[in-house]
């Protein structure tokens, strides 16, 4: 077999496979859409009987019908998302972006950046519409959009700013870096990733996220006593408890823990505390605090690492191999360095490769979810937590008759059913 021969069939194979995974991939989500449709239409007409106590019919069926439209809007943009793919692919889009800015750049690190950002510009200018269509159409019409046309372009152009400011100099690094450092360039690479994703960890809290929300120290006296006693009970020390201003955008409720290092605090919406008693504020800081103590931010940093050290020397590889760029419908630049489009390409094609691992990421997500529950339960009230956790669901629309294979390759928390069984399970046995 002559060289020529091998290439064609490399090649052909490359096709071949991002096809089958493609389409694979897109068949698999659809059949789990149909049957989280079919699940939860066919429960819509009651509240199921543990939750009959606690859960009012109309709320049920709004979180249901809530559901229902995600999902069915879910599937519409990825099929959208499956052509865009394709287009930029195998039908020559990316390409022909490549060859035009050729036409007015010589090859090189700048030609490359523009590469970058002339796709970045356009795939946020075609997602466009689909964001438009669920802040303003679907959120509007349960009831938790609270963002004004003023304040969503306000967020758009933060967003770019952030974006060059941040975006463009971390381009221009990463491929300097793949030029410049021979050929062990994935790991140099790898390595200026990694320190961005750090550094973000430390500045994302108090530098990023205050120039879209306003986050202030909690003002209730008793109920931040409280807060403090839990805090230390638990040996928790961090730059304190935030309440942010979540009902600016949405009216959805939500707690989160965030940062790293000195920077690391516990953040609640300002709409799910105007909810909570204290005691539930209690059980729900303490499942944050439950995250912090199984360690389960380093352990996903520490995943982060791994999986990202493994695609770094794929790309390592693969960009190398001319065949990669022909068998996904690219020219490679022949006066110049293929760094960028082997960066688009990759990031473009690894998802459909992935889809079959998501599971898996998704089942050690939930399990850290019932091992900061039951962190909370054990410090705190845990009925407080279960009631708690019943305002969320209800607050969010979160359908409390998920099907059950779908909740298994997407869920990162486990459903109601799930988690508070659970709990009142462990109650039992106290």
């Amino acid at each position: 077999m002559n060289d020529s021969s091998l290439f064609s069939q490399l090649s052909f194979g490359m096709t071949l496979a991002f096809a089958i995974a493609l389409v694979a991939g897109l068949l698999l989500k659809f059949w789990l859409a149909t049957r989280q449709i079919r699940h939860v239409a066919q429960h819509r007409a009651a509240v199921p009987a543990d939750f009959a106590s606690r859960i009012t019919l109309e709320a049920h069926q709004k979180a249901a019908d809530y559901t229902l439209v995600q999902t069915r809007f879910g599937m519409l943009e990825m099929a959208w998302g499956a052509a865009l793919v394709l287009a930029w692919t195998l039908l020559g889009g990316l390409s022909w972006l490549n060859q035009e800015l050729m036409q007015w750049m010589q090859p090189g690190l700048a030609q490359q950046v523009a590469l970058l950002a002339c796709f970045a510009l356009i795939g946020g200018l075609i997602d466009l519409p689909f964001t438009l269509y669920k802040t303003f159409v679907i959120e509007q019409r349960f009831g938790f959009n609270k963002v004004t046309p003023k304040l969503w372009l306000q967020d758009l152009l933060k967003s770019l700013l952030v974006g060059v400011l941040l975006g463009l100099p971390l381009v221009t690094l990463i491929l300097w870096t793949m030029g410049a450092t021979g050929r062990y360039w994935w790991l140099w690479t790898w390595g200026v990733w990694m320190g961005f994703n750090l550094l973000m960890l430390l500045l994302y809290p108090t530098v990023i996220a205050p120039w879209f929300n306003k986050f202030k120290p909690l003002d209730n006296q008793e109920l931040k006593d409280r807060v403090t006693q839990l805090m230390a009970r638990c040996g928790f020390q961090s730059k304190g408890f935030f309440v942010m201003d979540g009902s600016k955008r949405s009216a959805h409720a939500n707690a989160y823990f965030t940062g790293f290092g000195a920077s690391k605090r516990v953040v609640f919406y300002d709409t799910l505390l105007a909810q909570l008693t204290p005691g539930e504020v209690d059980a729900v800081l303490a499942h944050e605090l439950g995250h912090f103590k199984h360690r389960h931010i380093q352990k996903r940093i520490v995943s982060m690492f791994a999986l990202s050290l493994l695609g770094f020397a794929l790309l390592g590889w693969l960009s190398g191999q001319a065949w990669f760029y022909i068998g996904l419908g690219v020219v490679p630049n022949l006066r110049g360095a293929n760094d960028a489009l082997a960066l688009l390409l990759f990031m473009m094609v690894l998802p459909f490769f992935s889809t079959f691992i998501g599971p898996l990421f998704a089942q050690l997500s939930r399990k850290h979810e019932f091992e900061a529950d039951a962190y909370a339960v054990a410090q705190t009230s845990g009925a407080d937590l279960c009631s708690a956790l019943l305002k969320l669901y209800k607050d969010n629309a979160s359908t409390l008759t998920p099907d059950p294979v779908y909740v298994k390759f997407y869920y990162s928390h486990p459903p109601a059913s799930e988690r508070l069984g659970r709990m009142q399970a462990g109650f039992a046995h106290v």
